[in-house]
């Protein structure tokens, strides 16, 4: 495995990190700028709507920018973003560092994505970029508990300042590990602009959104269904969130070679079943064990189909795939969104807390129809056939992982 892998999981683990722990400050946080919890909860909203502008904003004003340099400044905003949130006087300024902090979570992801698959062998290159993704599993393991602990011992701002710190780490990280990687003749924003365009990149951004949501709609009321409905003790739902998150890093352990192999078959069979575990989880969870067991198996295909809708994205952008793979995080957040949405809007009607389980069932079976949409749409990346990602600029994606050995 290359270092440069290291380095890329290291700013997936920062990303991790920030985009959760802030969930489990909110009291504190609420005290410290004076507002009540659920004004506090706004700022989650804040790191999402960064994600969402800044993936395709921050992917275009960098399109001519080569890879390794693109990478350190949106390390660097990333650091700046965490720091104005520890030093943060009041609300409105937490709410706009924050949103200043989720501006490079996306762009990060995309252009880490394309730098990870052109340091190996074409056929390993979806393993590699799931090793970068195993930094933002880990970091649901154990950077969030381990922020939340700091930011409840030391204060909430602590924690943002730790997260800074894992910023500072990937960026030195970054500076001595990952090689140099032209963007090649032709690199610029109309080039993305023009592989966005592509059918095949909107309807698989609408399967991550769609199918996506599923696992959200869940996730996002997993506490209170199973205090509610299983009679967890709710001391023990950090043990619940940990055990989501093994499962997170379990899928995608495996998701990886399966992705090398055959791109799609991995897509829908973790979709199938991502359907059936949700639906299960909607009669499982009146018993803790099965009701635990269901909750391994969400966290662990929820991730599994993250690499090959990653991987898929970028071999139909063909030659700009940087904004592509960006925008799939944005649609990851559209879907957290969407789906906890949903959910609470089943909740509210008064149909139960196990309701957001039969929500998160359809969307994965839309998520399903669209992937096949895509499937007989494509004919570009057979059935059984490795995904390949063409490099921006470069005659063939084989090229880069000579250089980057050397």
């Amino acid at each position: 495995m290359p270092l440069a892998l290291l380095a890329l999981a290291v700013v997936a683990f920062g990303i991790g990190t920030t985009e959760f722990v802030s969930m489990g400050l909110l009291p504190q946080i609420a005290d410290g700028v004076g507002v009540s919890v659920p004004q506090a909860g706004n700022i989650v909203s804040a790191y999402a709507l960064g994600v969402v502008l800044g993936a395709p904003l921050l992917t275009g004003l960098g399109a001519r920018i080569p890879h390794k340099k693109l990478l350190l400044w949106l390390t660097g905003l990333f650091v700046i973003g965490n720091t104005a949130s520890a030093f943060a006087p009041g609300f409105g300024t937490l709410f706009a560092a924050r949103v200043l902090a989720g501006l490079p979570h996306g762009a990060l992801f995309g252009v880490g994505a394309v730098v990870a698959s052109r340091l190996v062998a074409p056929e390993r290159a979806a393993r590699a970029v799931s090793t970068m993704f195993l930094g933002l599993t880990v970091a649901n393991i154990v950077g969030v508990p381990a922020g939340t602990a700091l930011g409840q011992a030391l204060g909430w701002r602590a924690a943002y300042l730790a997260v800074a710190g894992i910023g500072l780490v990937a960026l030195a990280a970054l500076v001595k590990l990952v090689p140099h990687q032209p963007r090649g003749e032709g690199a610029g924003i109309g080039r993305e602009l023009r592989a966005m365009g592509n059918r095949h990149v909107a309807i698989m951004l609408a399967t991550a959104v769609v199918g996506f949501g599923g696992c959200f709609a869940v996730y996002s009321y997993l506490v209170p269904m199973l205090t509610e409905v299983t009679g967890m003790a709710e001391s023990s739902t950090t043990f619940v969130l940990a055990l989501y998150g093994v499962g997170m890093t379990l899928g995608t352990l495996v998701a990886g070679p399966l992705t090398d192999r055959a791109p799609r078959p991995t897509l829908y069979g973790g979709l199938i079943i991502l359907a059936m575990t949700l639906a299960a989880f909607y009669f499982a969870i009146h018993v803790l064990a099965t009701a635990l067991l269901c909750v391994l198996l969400i966290g662990a295909v929820g991730s599994l189909i993250t690499t090959p809708v990653q991987m898929l994205l970028m071999a139909k952008a063909d030659e700009a795939p940087t904004m592509a793979a960006a925008s799939n995080h944005s649609a990851f957040n559209l879907a957290n969104a969407g789906g906890a949405w949903l959910g609470g809007l089943v909740i509210s009607a008064g149909w139960g807390w196990t309701a957001p389980a039969l929500v998160g069932t359809a969307l994965a079976v839309g998520g399903l129809a669209l992937a096949l949409v895509a499937g007989r749409m494509d004919g570009g990346v057979s059935l059984r056939g490795r995904t390949k990602v063409v490099a921006s600029g470069l005659a063939t994606a084989t090229r880069e992982p000579a250089e980057a050995r050397d």
